[in-house]
């Protein structure tokens, strides 16, 4: 079982260790973890979603707020920007 891991280390060594080549790469997966947690808290909280339209709106507003938010944008500007776009 150790030597199947050693081999698939080696095998795809260039893949697995691209963060010490380039600074730019994390070397975790969190950032794609934490874009992912408030899907998951909002499920256990509330059981699911009502709908799949409702979910899928939601997915959309999440993705707009969290790009928003890495571009160091505030909160009450993101939600006046998102606002203005669905009355507009």
């Amino acid at each position: 079982m150790l030597q199947a891991l050693k081999n698939r280390l080696v095998k795809y060594s260039d893949a697995i260790w691209v963060f010490l080549d380039y600074i730019v790469v994390p070397p975790d997966n969190n950032g794609s973890e934490r874009a992912i947690r408030n899907v998951k808290v909002k499920q256990k909280v509330s059981g699911q979603f009502r709908s799949e339209n409702g979910a899928h709106q939601y997915a959309i507003l999440r993705s707009d707020y969290d790009t928003e938010r890495k571009n160091n944008k505030k909160s009450f500007d993101i939600f006046n920007l998102i606002a203005n776009s669905i009355s507009g």
